[in-house]
C-alpha cells in the first residue's frame, strides 16, 4: 500500500468516519463520561483512578484537549467529533515508541478487546516489529478470564467464547496474561500495545503501554493525561471495514521506520 501524506491521511480519516464527523452519538459519549466519574469500573478501563476524576467536567475537558470532542458542556445532542489532526498527532507518538521498541529489540505484547475493527492493525504492526528484530510476546497456555478463554490470534491476544471472538471493555484478560507469564517465570512485556482494558490494565501494572481508544473510552485519554499510559491514539475503533483501517496501519509504520508494508 502507499504510504498516504500526512494530509491525505487526514482526508482519508474524515472520508472514512474514523475521525472528523463520527458516528459515536454525543450523548453516548457524555453518559460514558458520567459513569466514569461517578466511578463506574466498567469505564476506567483497567486503570485506577481513585477520586481523581469525580466531576463529567474535567473528563470532558481532556476528552476535547486529547480526542476533539465537542467541549461545549452544553451540547448534548447529535453527533461528535474526533479531530483527526490529533489522530495523526498521536500516530506520531506511538510511532516513536515502536521505534524505540524496535532500536532496542524489546519483548512485545498485542492484544485487542475490538477484534472486529482493530485486529489487523495490530497483526500488521506486531509482523513489522517482529520483522525488525523484536520478540512478539507468546502467551501462556490454558488461560481463562470472564467465562471465555484468553488466546492469540496472528500474535494478538484476544478473549474467546463460543467459537466467537469477543469485544471487551475488560482488564481481566491482560491480567490474566501477566499473571500467567509470572507464574512461568518469564519476563514481562517491554511494552504492550493494546486497546480497552487490555492497555489500561498493562499501563496501571507499569508496563509501558499504547494504544487506541474512542471517543466514548475516556479511561486511556485520562491515563496518557497521567502518565499511566504513554499513547492513546483517538478513531471511531470499529467503521464499516476494518480495510479502511490500513492506510492508517501504513502511515503508522513508515512514521516508526519500519515500512508501510500492510
Amino acid at each position: 500500500m502507499p504510504i498516504p501524506s500526512r494530509a491525505a491521511l487526514v482526508d482519508h480519516l474524515v472520508r472514512t468516519r474514523i475521525a472528523g464527523d463520527v458516528a459515536t452519538p454525543r450523548d453516548n459519549n457524555l453518559s460514558h463520561y458520567r459513569k466514569l466519574a461517578n466511578g463506574d469500573r466498567h469505564y476506567w478501563l483497567g486503570l485506577e483512578l481513585g477520586d481523581r476524576w469525580t466531576d463529567e467536567q474535567d473528563v470532558l475537558a481532556v476528552m476535547a484537549e486529547r480526542c476533539g470532542v465537542n467541549d461545549d458542556p452544553e451540547y448534548r445532542q447529535g453527533q461528535d467529533t474526533i479531530d483527526p489532526e490529533l489522530t495523526v498527532d498521536a500516530l506520531e507518538r506511538m510511532a516513536g515508541r515502536l521505534r524505540k521498541a524496535a532500536s532496542a529489540q524489546e519483548r512485545v505484547l498485542f492484544a485487542t478487546g475490538h477484534p472486529g475493527g482493530l485486529l489487523d492493525v495490530h497483526r500488521a504492526t506486531a509482523a513489522a516489529l517482529r520483522a525488525a528484530g523484536c520478540e512478539i510476546v507468546v502467551i501462556p497456555e490454558g488461560l481463562t478470564a470472564d467465562e471465555g478463554f484468553v488466546f492469540q490470534f496472528a500474535d494478538v491476544a484476544v478473549l474467546e467464547r463460543g467459537a466467537t471472538l469477543w469485544h471487551t471493555h475488560s482488564p481481566e484478560p491482560m491480567n490474566a496474561i501477566l499473571d500467567g507469564l509470572l507464574r512461568e517465570e518469564r519476563p514481562l512485556p517491554d511494552l504492550v500495545v493494546a486497546d480497552h482494558g487490555w492497555a489500561g490494565r498493562a499501563g496501571q501494572r507499569g508496563i509501558d503501554s499504547v494504544g487506541y481508544a474512542d471517543c466514548n473510552d475516556p479511561a486511556l485519554f485520562i491515563g496518557e493525561a497521567e502518565g499511566t499510559v504513554q499513547v492513546t491514539v483517538p478513531l471511531d475503533d470499529h467503521v464499516t471495514s476494518p480495510r479502511f483501517y490500513d492506510p492508517l496501519t501504513a502511515y503508522l509504520l513508515d512514521a516508526a521506520g519500519l515500512g508501510g508494508a500492510v
